[in-house]
């Protein structure tokens, strides 16, 4: 058992391999704090015929981690929860890469969360691990990888910040990486400038630094030695050249097809004719795989030289170039908000939903010790049809998640406070053409939808993506970059914002030696295109309309002294229950006294909201009431001026002239005016209908 001890952050950092999962190819145990994660690698020894690297990581948090029962009929874990999904995705992004080229042998990375202290996030100590396993596994992946979450707090960079801490930070970013190189980027800010999320790489980057530092003191004593293996498809020079004389050409002319599905066809046709012209030359199935290797190299070299050398996309653009863009909202009139957005080949439609309460979403993770719920969700659907393709449709991907997520972190600090909106906010994405960057396409669709179901932003937002060709010394920057750049390209840089700053960055590099200059351009057009879109959704809609859409729920809210809560509700639910009957309006009371009233027009709510005030009405000392007479007795009568509330109007100021008799001027169950005269020290009520008849015949 090899063993590590060191203190990272101010937290204690522990790591182990050796005691635990043995028979997994690589395991590592660490400790952050008191939460404890364990990873588990396993490699399959024969490759796999799938055209893509199956690797797959599986990140669970277990509920006894915090002395906690799953919830639900179901006491067990069951399918991972949208937050495991994406702290999968984090670990998954920075470590894919870093596998060899040609690898094709089944890899599982498999993370537990075994104890979690409710202090410290698990997904950094989680990709730590992770990387470990692989480094002292057979797996050949022999770099570590670490990553840091980064905050700031009183204008200080801090690392791995707490849960609470991140509460009061403006940025809550996770950087992963290599010793050399930054892989991976992702997190939010609160509207915070480029130049500063620059400053919070470099803050990051020598953290991770301080990581992979430990990572190599414990491998130095593992000495696994590598499996072996061999790239499932190798070319030789000639075949390479075979192809290359066949295809180059006809490779120029299909990239530069401005229509996407033409391009996709033209090379469609192109693979096809030049797997015919060599099948009798090379006819085994070795030999098409090769040549198809080949072809996609063609494409990538062809795209890359394009554009280094002339500084042309293969559509025509300059590297800055922005695609057409088109924006429109209202245009489906059943729901609340709705607008759809186009740029380019990519298209999204963002229609929002307004709700009550009751509507907020229930989360339950090993984060904080009770339930929480989330008020804004943006939810992002990718179908098959968007790209011109037909697949099953099997439930919400891990990409689907991600990317939602992305957009959602977007908006979320751009919404109003819950006092001042008390709604539950759901945005769909519907994306239904892609071609490039439909996250961020979902951004800009996302606040026009919101801004047309009259939500009060802070401010509008939009996103873009850059690209990145880099070859040596050669390096080019792309703007609002297509799905063929990302794929051919060395970057995926997507960068959300307003005018005044970024509110979501997501980054992966597929290339190590990236500069933090480099990051500083990209984030200099970032910005500069975000402006130009900006600009162009101005135009459709530039602020919140006033009004709500008719169909929208109407939610008023005011606050009640907590101790007559139990006087709403009434013995049993009664009073509570007969004001929504009467009103048809929902009414949710928290324990801080907040009523919220629902109703899906304005009267209904309205009644319901005069009834509860009239309920918990504090009694005014000058002030006249009409109440019913409830009781007479020889010295006077009680009359309830608010609902339980009495007072005794005493038979000499009944009226103006003697009373002999209570009943001679009042009897139970008539309706009379009173002054409220004085509350005496025991809160008992004088009222008096002489002084009240004096000020109405004055």
């Amino acid at each position: 058992m090899q063993r590590v001890e060191r203190e990272f952050a101010g937290r204690k950092l522990v790591i182990e391999t050796g005691r635990m999962a043995r028979q997994a190819h690589g395991s590592c145990l660490v400790q952050y704090g008191d939460t404890v994660v364990l990873a588990a690698v396993t490699v399959q020894d024969e490759p796999t015929h799938l055209p893509f690297f199956p690797m797959t990581v599986e990140y669970r948090e277990k509920m006894y981690a915090a002395g906690k029962y799953p919830g639900g009929f179901i006491k067990r874990e069951g399918r991972p929860s949208e937050s495991e999904i994406l702290t999968a995705r984090i670990i998954d992004r920075p470590i894919r890469p870093m596998f060899p080229e040609g690898f094709m042998h089944e890899t599982q990375i498999v993370i537990y969360v075994l104890s979690a202290d409710q202090q410290n996030n698990a997904d950094m100590p989680a990709l730590f691990a992770a990387s470990l396993a692989l480094n002292a596994s057979k797996v050949p992946f022999d770099k570590p990888v670490a990553g840091v979450r980064i905050g700031r707090l009183d204008g200080q960079w801090v690392l791995n910040p707490t849960f609470e801490q991140l509460e009061y930070s403006d940025v809550d970013m996770v950087v992963a990486g290599t010793e050399d190189a930054i892989l991976m980027v992702e997190g939010g800010a609160l509207e915070v400038p480029e130049d500063d999320l620059v400053d919070a790489l470099v803050a990051a980057h020598e953290g991770i630094k301080d990581l992979i530092g430990v990572q190599e003191e414990l491998l130095r004593d593992v000495n696994v030695p590598s499996m072996d293996w061999a790239p499932v498809v190798s070319i030789t020079d000639e075949l390479r050249a075979r192809v290359d004389q066949l295809a180059e050409g006809r490779v120029v002319e299909a990239l530069n097809l401005q229509d996407k599905q033409e391009r996709n066809q033209a090379l469609a046709t192109l693979r096809e004719d030049v797997q015919d012209q060599l099948t009798e030359e090379y006819p085994e199935e070795e030999d098409l795989a090769a040549i198809k290797m080949q072809l996609r190299t063609s494409e990538k070299a062809v795209m890359r030289r394009q554009v280094l050398e002339r500084g042309e996309r293969i559509d025509g653009r300059g590297l800055d170039d922005v695609r057409s863009i088109t924006c429109e909202v209202g245009l489906l009139p059943r729901t609340h908000g709705s607008a759809l957005f186009t740029r380019g080949q990519t298209q999204a439609l963002a229609v929002a939903t307004l709700g009550t309460s009751a509507d907020e979403q229930r989360v339950d993770t090993v984060d904080v010790p009770a339930e929480t719920s989330k008020s804004f969700m943006l939810h992002y659907n990718f179908p098959p049809f968007s790209t011109g393709e037909a697949k099953p449709i099997r439930g919400t991907s891990r990409r689907e998640v991600g990317h939602g997520n992305l957009a959602e972190r977007a908006i979320q600090p751009l919404l109003p406070a819950y006092e001042d909106f008390p709604y539950t906010i759901r945005v769909v994405s519907e994306v239904l053409e892609s071609n490039g960057s439909s996250s961020m396409a979902s951004v800009c669709g996302a606040s026009l939808a919101l801004m047309d179901a009259a939500v009060p932003l802070k401010a509008p937002c939009a996103g873009i993506a850059m690209g990145l060709i880099k070859e040596g010394d050669q390096v080019a920057v792309l703007t609002d970059i297509l799905g063929v750049e990302d794929a051919l390209g060395d970057m995926d840089f997507k960068v959300a914002g307003t005018r005044d700053g970024v509110t979501s960055i997501q980054m992966d590099i597929k290339v190590e030696g990236l500069t933090l200059e480099i990051m500083r351009e990209a984030l200099e057009r970032a910005n500069r295109a975000r402006m130009q879109i900006l600009d162009i959704m101005d135009k459709t809609l530039a602020t919140h309309r006033t009004e709500l859409s008719e169909y929208a729920p109407r939610i008023i809210t005011i606050q009640i002294n907590p101790e007559k809560i139990g006087e709403v509700i009434g013995p049993k639910g009664k009073t509570i229950r007969a004001i929504q009957e009467d009103t048809g309006a929902k009414i949710d009371i928290e324990d801080s006294g907040l009523v919220m009233i629902s109703s899906p027009g304005g009267e209904g709510g309205e009644r319901a909201r005069e009834m509860i005030a009239a309920i918990v009405e504090e009694p005014e000392v000058g002030r006249i009431y009409e109440g019913v007479v409830k009781t007479v007795t020889s010295f006077g009568a009680f009359v309830e001026i608010l609902p339980g509330t009495e007072g005794l109007c005493h038979i000499s100021e009944l009226q103006e002239e003697r009373t002999e008799r209570t009943e001679d001027v009042l009897n139970v169950g008539d309706v009379t005016q009173v002054k409220l005269l004085s509350i005496d020290e025991k809160g008992r009520l004088r009222l008096s209908r002489k002084a009240a008849l004096q000020a109405t015949e004055a």
